[in-house]
């Protein structure tokens, strides 16, 4: 007689522990293809007769990866075939232009979308996801190289809008591994994992290694640290939903307005997270704010900026004496006066290395220095949203600054000459607001790179450069911790 897997064992007890679904739902399972998601799917059949789930996989082809993508989508066809699992295939067409983000935010957020939408069709009671305790260390890890707070530091949750759950959440990818050997399961190898041109697979390939040679087993201590973590994080969440009810009235067109001293006399923990959730119920897809937008407020609301409104994105904070208004910007509104921009975009210093969130267009810029080994595969493929400089060839301290009036520099592929900035934005048809949102990249020397838009050619990286400064920027297009 067949042994049960022990990782069965393990995942029924999170499911159980956890409440992620129970007898008799039906299940909208994520695969790719990959160990992950094959063990999970091979977990949830195994499952299936005695809890009566029922299943539907849904495989997401993006073809990014051409005959590759095509090959996973072969792969999970057969797998379910063979195990009479309805299977639906969804092949989305990702533009980079409404977000400006990178295509694997991009990829994750219309992955989750028709996901959700998927599961109201079926429907479903559950979408299932197979992210490990491995996902859940390179999470923290990312988030806080963010600068993030408490909830992104707390990782991914187990459930998330009551509808997305993660089994293996506690599971180790040397488990899934050990699992789909002793079973013969075979998996698909996803290449883009392998290349370090994003900045989780050199998390999962450079660092993590490093500390588990510090600290043998780290993965299952960043594993329980986001269980306590995620824990304090809830309860000051209801803390503050006690606040929020409290403190803030609501009107019939979801305007929130509040005593100004009532707020900022909280301590400092309490009054961040308030202003935090504020934001996020007025914001128009509810995401969250980061930690810089957020602290820009609270200056706002301590006296230190001396206006009457702060314009964050869709979202007018406006201060009339001691009362104080949160209300969402309509469309015909949204252009925003310079200097209420100018004072929660900067100047801002840079450290190496950093990551700096710029709020005047909800960009992430992330720069550290490598060697030119190290850099060359940036060089190889470059893009808008990566520069490559020579360390020699400029000082420090960094900074991350506004556009200035009478602000030049030496835009790359005009042969060394000069320009203004004013006529790099007109030549590229930018309106006045989005010249004051759009970051500089700064050193002692001059401006290194328009951000997004042009590096200046006397620093970019040369044949001869050893020491190499990498400047990449990525839209935020998620919620703190909301993976």
């Amino acid at each position: 007689m067949r042994t049960r897997p022990a990782l069965l064992d393990q995942v029924v007890r999170t499911i159980e522990e956890r409440r992620l679904f129970e007898s008799g739902q039906h299940l909208l399972v994520a695969v790719s293809g990959g160990p992950d998601s094959i063990a999970l799917l091979a977990l949830l059949a195994g499952l299936a007769p005695s809890w009566r789930l029922k299943l539907t996989v849904v495989h997401f082809n993006y073809g990014l990866r051409g005959v590759e993508s095509d090959g996973d989508e072969a792969f999970v066809s057969s797998f379910c075939r063979t195990r009479n699992i309805p299977l639906i295939i969804r092949r989305p067409v990702l533009s980079k232009e409404p977000r400006g983000s990178s295509l694997q935010v991009l990829a994750r957020w219309a992955r989750y979308e028709a996901m959700k939408s998927l599961a109201h069709e079926l429907p479903a009671d559950r979408i299932v996801t197979g992210h490990t305790a491995n996902d859940q260390a390179e999470t923290m890890l990312l988030w806080m190289l963010r600068g993030a707070g408490l909830t992104g530091l707390a990782g991914m949750p187990f459930m998330r809008e009551r509808m997305i759950v993660r089994p293996l959440l506690k599971t180790t990818r040397e488990d899934i591994l050990a699992y789909l050997k002793q079973e013969g399961l075979s998996y698909r190898q996803d290449s883009s994992n392998l290349t370090g041109l994003y900045r989780r697979n050199r998390v999962r390939r450079d660092l993590l290694p490093v500390m588990e040679d510090i600290t043998p087993g780290i993965v299952r201590l960043l594993e329980r640290q986001a269980d306590v973590l995620r824990a304090d994080d809830a309860y000051l969440e209801q803390v503050v939903a006690e606040l929020y009810r409290s403190l803030i009235m609501v009107d019939a067109g979801g305007n929130q307005r509040f005593e100004r001293q009532a707020v900022t006399s909280l301590p400092d923990a309490l009054k961040r997270r308030l202003v935090r959730h504020m934001l996020k119920l007025t914001d128009a897809e509810h995401r969250a704010p980061s930690v810089c937008v957020v602290d820009g407020v609270l200056r706002f609301l301590s006296g230190k900026y001396k206006g009457q409104r702060v314009s964050l994105r869709g979202i007018d904070v406006i201060r009339n004496r001691e009362r104080v208004l949160v209300t969402r910007r309509h469309a015909q509104d949204r252009t925003s006066d310079r200097r209420l921009t100018m004072a929660l975009a900067g100047p801002m210093p840079v450290a190496l290395p950093s990551t700096v969130h710029w709020p005047g267009t909800a960009q992430e810029i992330h720069v550290q220095e490598m060697t030119r080994r190290a850099a060359e595969p940036f060089l190889k493929h470059r893009s808008r949203e990566r520069a490559v400089f020579d360390m020699a060839r400029l000082s420090l301290p960094l900074m991350l600054r506004p556009w200035q009036a009478g602000d030049r520099f030496h835009p790359r592929g005009m042969g060394g000459k000069s320009k203004k900035l004013q006529d790099l934005f007109t030549d590229l048809k930018l309106t006045r607001d989005e010249r004051t949102r759009i970051p500089l990249l700064v050193a002692p020397e001059g401006i290194l790179w328009v951000v997004g838009r042009r590096e200046d050619e006397r620093f970019v990286a040369r044949k001869s450069t050893s020491r190499c400064l990498v400047a990449t920027v990525q839209s935020h297009a998620g919620n703190e911790g909301a993976e």
